[in-house]
């Protein structure tokens, strides 16, 4: 069994790094900051072109018809790049729910295009994320799943994460499209990928630093204990990606134990993206917690990410459920069921 990402997605998943590094730094993370809108109209229409909208719409509609593990790869991209442009709710959570639901090939070949923006709404969540910029709402209602037309008047939320724009749930409307269950699982899926990406976008920064700042008349990265700091997050990095592509996988293939797969992923995920982030403080010193210091976008974004689409209680709940149930076997002689 070959594990390996292929040549083909690795240049995918390079061609979007590039992208992003070279059009979504901090200085764009800063001026998003100070601006109004926080989104970039220059981004919004480079990630359409690169067709990533359509990544996962057919190509008979308009899209590239990849899969959930290309677009996990790409919302680790996202993480990296601090990117909070709401690319992966509409293109890589509702793409996939609409395909199931069937009979929604005009709005995937608009999610396509970037004609449509498809916001969602769970009651495990206290918000809804750029409901404001929304043509679509793609709702749970009492287990069903409702899309209908975005709201016209909203109400804003404040945010630990200053980039991204949350708005109070509304009373959802609209057609009865199928069950929800798949709404939590696909968005939780992909706030776990950009968990990835923010923890190594932690360490970066964090290693960088170390091999500029100096003391005793030499670069901090020189001595052991920050060295055992650093190797021990990229330790946990490479543990907590397979997990995520492993849940991808998963949900692409429907599998019964998709759910709690997908919960071990949250799981990962979270405590790695916040222990990375406490690693990169203590590395940046006293002043890793200040606004001054590039590190806190990222550190904000995986706070955010935690709590949402189910915080790591609410995961761990259903990882216990399933092992202790019996319903996930484990050990050696069920690595591969």
């Amino acid at each position: 069994m070959d594990f390996r990402i292929s040549e083909d997605r690795a240049g995918l998943v390079e061609g979007v790094r590039d992208y992003l590094a070279g059009v979504h730094g901090v200085e764009r993370l800063r001026a998003l900051d100070l601006s109004d809108s926080r989104r970039s109209d220059e981004l919004r229409q480079g990630l359409t072109e690169m067709g990533l909208r359509g990544l996962l719409v057919p190509e008979a509609q308009g899209g590239l018809g990849l899969s959930l593990v290309d677009a996990a790869l790409i919302a680790i991209e996202l993480g990296r790049a601090g990117v909070a442009e709401p690319l992966a709710d509409a293109a890589f959570v509702a793409a996939p729910l609409l395909m199931a639901a069937g009979g929604q090939e005009a709005l995937l070949g608009a999610i396509a295009t970037g004609e449509a923006q498809v916001a969602l709404q769970h009651p495990v969540n206290g918000w809804v994320a750029d409901l404001d910029g929304a043509t679509h709402l793609l709702a749970d209602r009492d287990g069903r799943l409702l899309l209908g037309a975005a709201p016209a008047e909203v109400e804003p939320l404040d945010s630990v994460d200053p980039l991204r724009r949350l708005f109070a749930p509304v009373a959802a409307e609209g057609s009865d499209i199928g069950t929800a269950s798949a709404l939590l699982d696909h968005a939780a899926l992909f706030a776990a990928a950009q968990g990835v990406g923010l923890a190594e976008a932690m360490l970066a920064q964090a290693t960088d630093y170390a091999k500029l700042r100096t003391q005793f008349g030499q670069p901090i990265g020189a001595f052991q204990a920050v060295k055992h700091h650093l190797a021990s997050a990229a330790v946990a990095v490479e543990f907590a990606r397979p997990v995520v592509l492993r849940a991808a996988l998963a949900l692409e293939q429907r599998l019964a134990s998709a759910p709690v797969h997908v919960s071990h992923a949250k799981i990962a995920a979270g405590d790695l993206a916040w222990s990375v982030g406490e690693v990169a403080i203590q590395i940046h010193g006293a002043m890793g917690y200040t606004y001054e210091v590039d590190l806190h976008f990222w550190m904000k974004r995986a706070w955010a990410l935690a709590g949402a689409w189910g915080d790591r209680a609410f995961h761990l709940a259903r990882v216990d459920a399933a092992v202790i149930g019996g319903t996930l076997p484990i050990g050696p002689a069920h690595s591969f069921d």
